[in-house]
């Protein structure tokens, strides 16, 4: 039997890939900081990040791998590693990076980090896929705060369009990409069915938990005041987070993909099924078996 490796598998995406990969039948191998508590489901070797683990490698059939670091540096031995034990990764990029531009050209430093892996996987003599989501619907749990104590968002560009994307059909296309032929070498766009503001974000959210929310603008000076009093929001990432909401807020409207209807046969998940999942997490009511809460459940033949 093929084992799969799936880093970061407490994550938003590689917590849903972990799950698909054990309902197909597959035998996994999972990485986590904390391996002790990763609560990950039965049969499901789980390893430390480092892959410390002697034979850590041992057996791996493909790789998952995503880069939550604020740096490039630790790949490359880990991609040697990668290259000398498996034969094809899948990697999910972010940071908004642009495909074909050299890192040191990427518009900010995420994309360049995330432009940087790449490179050193497409050198690597790895089978690649790439995977280039949109922005996560479970970022909208940034607000949670907000929403939980009233019915106002504050926040800046609540004009910018986005075009957010279900976490689980990111994981859909991943297992597709992993376990299947035809990917090597592809790089997949992955957005969302719809284009929203953040604006009509927080409304589709309001809908989902029963309760009027609206949106209140703020400069991008008082927004930079808020995120910096936020004990859990990075200081250092304030000034790249709000410039690349300018840059994109300057842009055309970014564009919809098909990529996840063509490559799973399911279509991408709209806002509103995510926010019913998650209402709990705004302080809305936790949603029975059956309802929006239940769509991962009945979509598991879809990936």
């Amino acid at each position: 039997m093929s084992t799969y490796l799936v880093f970061g598998a407490t994550g938003n995406v590689g917590r849903r890939v972990v799950e698909r990969l054990t309902w197909a039948g597959a035998a996994v191998r999972a990485t986590s900081r904390t391996p002790e508590s990763a609560g990950l489901p039965a049969g499901v070797e789980v390893i430390a990040s480092g892959l410390t683990a002697p034979g850590a490698l041992d057996g791996v059939e493909a790789a998952f791998l995503m880069w939550p670091f604020h740096s490039a540096e630790p790949a490359r031995p880990l991609i040697d590693a990668l290259a000398r034990a498996t034969r094809r990764v899948v990697f999910m990029t972010g940071g908004g990076a642009l495909p074909g531009v050299a890192p040191q050209d990427q518009p900010n430093p995420v994309a360049r980090w995330h432009a940087t892996v790449e490179r050193l996987i497409e050198r690597s003599g790895l089978e690649w896929t790439v995977l280039s989501p949109s922005t996560f619907m479970a970022n909208t749990l940034w607000w949670s705060g907000q929403i939980r104590a009233g019915d106002t968002v504050r926040g800046a560009y609540g004009s910018l369009v986005m075009t957010p994307i279900h976490e689980d059909d990111i994981a859909a296309v991943a297992v597709r990409a992993l376990t299947g032929p035809g990917h090597a070498g592809r790089r997949y766009t992955l957005t969302g069915p719809d284009r929203l503001t953040q604006a009509e974000q927080v409304r589709v959210i309001g809908e989902a938990i029963g309760r009027p929310l609206r949106w209140r603008e703020l400069t991008r000076e008082e927004e930079r005041e808020r995120l910096s009093a936020d004990p859990a929001f990075p200081d250092d990432f304030a000034d790249d987070l709000l410039d690349g909401y300018a840059t994109m807020a300057a842009a055309p409207p970014p564009a919809l993909t098909s990529s996840v209807r063509d490559l799973t046969g399911a279509p991408a998940t709209p806002l509103s099924v995510w926010a019913a999942e998650h209402a709990a997490g705004f302080g809305g009511p936790v949603r029975a078996e059956g309802d929006g809460a239940g769509r991962v459940r009945r979509r598991r033949t879809a990936g």
